[in-house]
């Protein structure tokens, strides 16, 4: 078992004023800074899919970054490079390995509140 994180001081921050945008096309990532701990909302326009909005970014074949996050409307479907697939919809947490292609499904947006890939989604490579 893990050890589990700890934190020291009390802290919250609006979504609204974020430390960290990013907007790329489709996608807006807002990112805030909590003593050591970094979260994200996205918010992925319908249509949005990441070989075709953020690979340019990112420049990579495939999403390398770990997620974990909860979706809090709309649904995205994940496809692994091995071909596995699984739909994650409003109100699913969810962790998805690195080795993936994504898009959203229907004609609403998706928004997920994550956790791990918080530092890096959308980030260009340095």
């Amino acid at each position: 078992m893990s050890t589990p994180m700890t934190v020291s001081t009390l802290a919250s921050k609006p979504f609204d004023t974020p430390d960290e945008r990013r907007t790329p096309e489709k996608t807006q990532v807002y990112v805030v800074h909590l003593n050591d701990i970094t979260l994200a909302r996205l918010t992925l326009a319908p249509c949005w899919r990441w070989s075709e909005c953020i690979r340019p970014v990112v420049g990579t074949d495939s999403c390398q970054v770990n997620h974990a996050g909860y979706a809090v409307t709309g649904q995205i479907r994940i496809r692994m490079t091995d071909g596995t697939e699984q739909v994650i919809r409003a109100g699913d947490a969810y962790t998805i390995p690195p080795g993936h292609d994504a898009w959203v499904e229907g004609n609403e947006p998706f928004v997920g509140i994550e956790v791990m890939s918080a530092a890096q989604f959308a980030r260009p490579a340095e």
